[in-house]
């Protein structure tokens, strides 16, 4: 993560309706030269400038695509600006309103920690493991994964970047988040005696050889802390409280959670099965504060609450408000670029390789590993 510097003054103390008109000024100013790009769990203030709005790779994807803008300014998060400018056309140049905005499960893996773990697995199972990361990781994890002949994976590919890994090596390695991994290989049959999980900070990730051995997935101690916070006891609450609810949740949420759900899918799965369900239908929705308060705005024909009792929140997604919109967009009217996102040719190379690799599978729907799990995920086109 870059280093972030304070809002200078006088942005942090501008007033909400100035700071908004003249974001609408700058931003008509820049014309096409500019394109904003506004994930799904930003907060509406900011979702209202997006030109284009998604998840994160199908968002890098359209920025690469703006032949004519010059800028394309990325409201989410550190590793998601890198995937931007991997896929950059030459001229553009990507922007992240603060560099403060990170992404926790992102930080849970690192260069040197995953050359850790690559250096033990090919000790202990040399030629066996292909190395997979879900797509909220840094540039320099698909990197490596790039150079090791794995891929990158979205939630709702994962299933379909398996079978792959499957077909050429006996053992995935799952980088970084353990809840999508476990959910994803237990949907295609694999069962919880066959994972094992990789603590970083621990000698040998906290496994014996006969360990790594036995496993068909290893799993990267990993998680998102929005996902985190949706429990097993949320489940049968708001069942209780809203008679007749579908619970829908992504599959970054834990093991126990997922099992429990009438659907798990990708985002872009939640937007689309809510979206066309009929008028009247409940749902308890497992997945970001913004996203869900959203869906429910958009969808007043039916009932969208959040599955967990509290706000869950992304909170370093929140960083990206209007007052560092604004900062950005001056400085370009000015002939200033800040917060300036570039990934170092080689990393980006490699990345590029992995992120190539993963538009060569064909997403599959995710079926319950057992006919009466009333898990299931389904196709789509996002992380």
């Amino acid at each position: 993560m870059l280093s972030s510097q304070p809002l200078p003054e006088p942005y942090a103390s501008l007033p909400e309706a100035e700071t908004l008109e003249r974001i609408v000024r700058a931003r008509a100013a820049l014309g096409k030269k500019l394109f904003i790009l506004g994930h799904h769990y930003q907060m509406d203030e900011i979702i209202r400038f997006a030109d284009a709005r998604g998840d994160s790779y199908r968002l890098s994807q359209i920025g690469s695509q703006q032949t004519e803008a010059q800028y394309i300014v990325f409201c989410g998060v550190h590793f998601m600006a890198e995937s931007a400018d991997i896929l950059a056309q030459p001229g553009q140049q990507v922007i992240l309103p603060d560099l403060a905005a990170g992404c926790s499960m992102a930080d849970m893996a690192t260069a040197d920690q995953t050359e850790d773990a690559w250096e033990t697995l090919e000790r202990v199972c040399p030629g066996r493991t292909m190395p997979l990361t879900y797509m909220n990781s840094s540039a320099a994890i698909k990197a490596f994964v790039g150079k090791h002949g794995g891929s990158v994976t979205t939630s709702s590919n994962c299933r379909t970047a398996f079978e792959w890994a499957f077909e050429q090596r006996d053992k995935i390695l799952f980088i970084p988040d353990e809840h999508l991994g476990r959910n994803t290989a237990f949907a295609m049959g694999v069962p919880l005696s066959k994972m094992a999980v990789w603590f970083p900070n621990l000698p040998q990730g906290g496994l014996t050889d006969k360990q790594i051995r036995d496993a068909k997935i290893i799993l990267w101690k990993g998680c998102c802390s929005v996902h985190q916070k949706f429990g097993v006891a949320d489940v049968p609450r708001v069942r209780e409280a809203l008679p007749g609810v579908k619970v829908i949740v992504h599959p970054e949420c834990r093991y126990e959670v997922c099992q429990l759900a009438d659907f798990v899918g990708s985002t872009d799965f939640i937007i689309k099965t809510i979206t066309a369900a009929p008028a009247g239908s409940k749902w308890a929705v497992g997945t970001e504060i913004h996203l869900t308060s959203r869906l429910a705005q958009e969808n007043p024909d039916k009932t969208i609450v959040s599955l967990a009792g509290i706000q869950c929140l992304c909170s370093t997604m929140f960083r990206i408000d209007p007052p560092h919109l604004l900062w950005v967009l001056e400085n370009l009217l000015e002939g200033r670029v800040v917060n300036r996102i570039v990934v170092e040719p080689e990393t980006k190379h490699w990345a590029q390789v992995a992120l190539t690799r993963m538009l060569g599978l064909k997403a599959k729907t995710i079926a319950p590993a057992k006919p009466t799990a009333p898990a299931v995920a389904a196709t789509a086109a996002a992380d």
